[in-house]
Parts: structure tokens; C-alpha cells; sequence
């Protein structure tokens, strides 16, 4: 199956100059959240792939080889090696593509949006899930672990949803939920997730 970005980039080989929305419509469907669309354009813009003009933006293939989106996605990995985990927007990204995939409604708040970083809905199903980044020093992530979970406690307001936290998967964030009290769990029903680099995602509770 074909990932998003390398969609993207067929829409723009067969017509120039699309908008985030246009792309959207195209991809996913008419009205449907163009965020997604608009995260992959900026990475593939990164990458030199293709090219954003100023407002209103309109997308365009850049003059490299692009043939192969393969050997670019492995220079971009090799060249970011030293990062240990995902930012908080990658994290969002991965989970809201799982969501779709499984059938959810997601609603993600990209960037500074306020409210809950992603709410999915599916029938008479609710999930709320909190989502932190890796951060760049251990202090940092012990941090960012209470400040997730204070944040996810506040968002308890529905007792026939699911609620769980999202981090990078890394040795010290899951040391941190081992160490998370097992009563804590149990009352709460939080669940972690922990999301991997290649978009996989173990969940515990």
C-alpha cells in the first residue's frame, strides 16, 4: 500500500500545483481534516522533494529525482540516527493513521490547537489519548511523563471512554510506566503507547 507521501506525490505528477486542500479532496475524500496532508507536504518539502509557494500555498514537485521516495525516506533517517525517538506532531501522525485505518473518526490537535491531543470516535466507542514527544534530556522526560498524565486525568470526564498516553518508545518512558503504580492503572484504566519510529505501536495497560 502506497503511504501517504508517495500518494502526494502522484497527485503532483499528474496535475501541478495543488493546495493542502486539493490534495486532501483527492486522497482521502471531499471535507475530510487536511492536517495530515498539510504534515507530509511540510516534510516532504524538507526533504527538497517538492516546493510550497507563499499564500495561498500551492504545492509543486521540486527538479530532483524522485523516483525512488524510498532512498530519500533512508538518507532522512540515516542523517536524523542520533534522535532517539519521535516528536510530538510524528506521534500524532502515526496515531491518527492507525486510528483511520481501524475504522475510528479521529480529530487530532495539531500543533499549538487546544483541547485533547486526539479524540476518536467509533459507534459508540470514545478514545481520548494524550501525546508527548522524546525531549532532549532525561529530566525533561520525567517532566513531560507527570505532565501527561496530570493532562489526561483532567480530560477524565466520560467513564464509558478509553484514555491513554502516547510517548516515543524509549527505554526510559517505559521504565517510567513500569514504575507507574499498578493501583494507579487499575483505577484510572489509562493504557500506554508506546509508538516506534516505523509506526508501530505497542500498547500496555
Amino acid at each position: 500500500m502506497a503511504t501517504l507521501k508517495e500518494k502526494i506525490i502522484d497527485e503532483l505528477k499528474k496535475e501541478s500545483h495543488l493546495s493542502d486542500r486539493e490534495l486532501t479532496d483527492k486522497i482521502f475524500g471531499i471535507g475530510q481534516p487536511q492536517q495530515p496532508v498539510n504534515v507530509a507536504c511540510r516534510e516532504l518539502e524538507k526533504k527538497n522533494i517538492l516546493k510550497r509557494t507563499a499564500r495561498p500555498i500551492k504545492n509543486y514537485l521540486s527538479n530532483v529525482d524522485i523516483g525512488d521516495l524510498h532512498n530519500a525516506e533512508a538518507v532522512n533517517d540515516n542523517s536524523n540516527a542520533s534522535t532517539e525517538g519521535l516528536n510530538e506532531e510524528s506521534i500524532k501522525q502515526i496515531i491518527y493513521n492507525k486510528l483511520v485505518a481501524e475504522g475510528w473518526q479521529a480529530k487530532v490537535a495539531w500543533g499549538k490547537t487546544h483541547g485533547a491531543d486526539v479524540v476518536a470516535q467509533k459507534s459508540d466507542q470514545k478514545w481520548i489519548i494524550e501525546v508527548k514527544g522524546c525531549g532532549s534530556l532525561n529530566a525533561m522526560r520525567v517532566n513531560y511523563f507527570l505532565a501527561i498524565i496530570g493532562e489526561l486525568l483532567q480530560r477524565m470526564d466520560d467513564p464509558n471512554a478509553r484514555y491513554s498516553i502516547a510517548l516515543p518508545d524509549m527505554r526510559q518512558f517505559r521504565n517510567l510506566w513500569e514504575r507507574f503504580p499498578k493501583l494507579a492503572k487499575e483505577r484510572t484504566t489509562i493504557s500506554a503507547m508506546f509508538v516506534s519510529k516505523d509506526g508501530s505501536i505497542l500498547e500496555e495497560n
